[in-house]
């Protein structure tokens, strides 16, 4: 990597004032120094149809205005650099960098990548070597030396949870976009990341299978509200969560008044946690993230 990470000035979560801010009497002509808004924290959103990134300073807030470019395919890692690195450029110079990426993430390194190893993208055929080229790609660490600055990468419904939970008990957070993510949390710490969308759901299909954008579109809101009703309470079995976030881009499709007794420990929360979360993975010890390259 190319140097330490810069240190924040306290721990907590996104949106809380860390800064401390020097105190002055009353009657000294000198004014108090303005907080240091740095660590900046570019923060990018990888998706199966988009690439997002902004920068935010250490409050969370935002300093610019989002950018975003189409996701193409076929999409090999080194082109997902290369592009990731471009958006970096329109962007105010940052200290650090977190990424969220649709797949299994460990340490950095990228063990599955469904969307990316398609010809065409979701719901096309898969291409061998594009299989080959993804696994175990260290994408934390190639997008550090390409952007030149240190780098953090995991799930995307990882990275949107952290900006979201409350950190009281155990919280599940599940996206619904393009494909289905899942992210655990104990007491607001992110547990290491359990790719449910590759598991037998039902009928012999997976969740991304029966939840992913291209079978809603094909079967139609309401039949697709029935099969996330039926996630949610084999996610409520499995966990016994003490509370459920929903995100994604399809999160405002959901039928809330259809979910009866379960509507109390639900929130639906806005898409835009995939680029606030980036900060999160920064300022507290996830075990989810434990390890990264640095």
């Amino acid at each position: 990597m190319t140097g330490p990470v810069p240190p924040d000035p306290s721990p907590g979560p996104p949106g809380s004032a860390f800064a401390n801010v020097a105190s002055v009497d009353a009657t000294s002509p000198t004014p108090p120094e303005p907080a240091d808004e740095h660590p900046f924290t570019l923060a990018i959103d990888i998706g199966g149809t988009g690439l997002k990134a902004n920068v935010l300073d250490h409050t969370g807030n935002l300093v610019a205005d989002r950018v975003k470019v189409p996701t193409t395919y076929p999409m090999t890692p080194q082109l997902m650099v290369e592009k990731l690195t471009e958006l970096a450029t329109k962007l105010p110079e940052a200290d650090r960098i977190s990424a969220g990426f649709p797949g299994m993430v460990r340490r950095g390194y990228v063990l599955s990548a469904p969307h990316f190893v398609t010809e065409k993208g979701p719901g096309t055929d898969v291409d061998p070597d594009l299989v080959t080229a993804w696994s175990d790609f260290n994408l934390a660490g190639v997008l550090a030396s390409s952007i030149g600055k240190p780098c953090r990468v995991a799930n995307d419904a990882d990275v949107q949870g952290a900006a979201v939970v409350d950190g009281k008990g155990f919280e599940v957070v599940v996206t619904l976009g393009t494909g289905f993510g899942t992210a655990l949390f104990m007491d607001g710490r992110l547990l290491p990341h359990m790719e449910f969308a590759h598991v037998d759901f039902r009928k012999g299909e997976t969740f991304n299978d029966q939840l992913g954008e291209p079978v809603r579109k094909k079967i139609g809101d309401e039949k697709w509200n029935k099969r996330v009703r039926a996630a949610i309470a084999y996610l409520d079995t499995l966990t016994m969560f003490d509370h459920l976030y929903i995100g994604g881009g399809n999160a405002p499709r959901v039928n809330r008044r259809d979910l009866g007794s379960v509507l109390e420990r639900i929130t639906v929360v806005d898409n835009s946690a995939g680029i606030l979360g980036g900060i999160a993975l920064w300022e507290a010890h996830h075990i989810g993230v434990q390890g990264m390259n640095e």
